[in-house]
């Protein structure tokens, strides 16, 4: 037969609470250090993935506009070259 005594039972529902108190002040706790970290990333400025993706593709398309002009440019530079007349100028007969 099992006895009941009053002092365990109160201990248990005492350590219960207790329990209880702990896993609410660890939740809060959270609550407040995530609440600081996301007040911290505002301050900072930070840039959001999704937006730094985009940058990223629209440099590359700079870029490649870049060397596409670069190479546009020194084409004629080159072709100009080879048929010029007068590439090979006389002498100066001054000195």
């Amino acid at each position: 037969m099992q006895t009941r005594n009053p002092l365990l039972d109160e201990f248990a529902k005492l350590t219960t609470g207790a329990m209880g108190l702990a896993q609410a002040a660890g939740e809060e706790a959270k609550a407040a250090w995530r609440a600081q970290a996301d007040r911290f990333v505002a301050e900072m400025d930070l840039v959001r993935r999704d937006e730094f993706d985009v940058l990223k593709d629209e440099i590359a398309v700079v870029r490649a506009e870049i060397a596409a002009l670069k190479a546009a440019a020194s084409a004629p530079a080159k072709a100009g070259a080879g048929s010029s007349t007068d590439a090979a100028s006389p002498p100066d007969s001054a000195g």
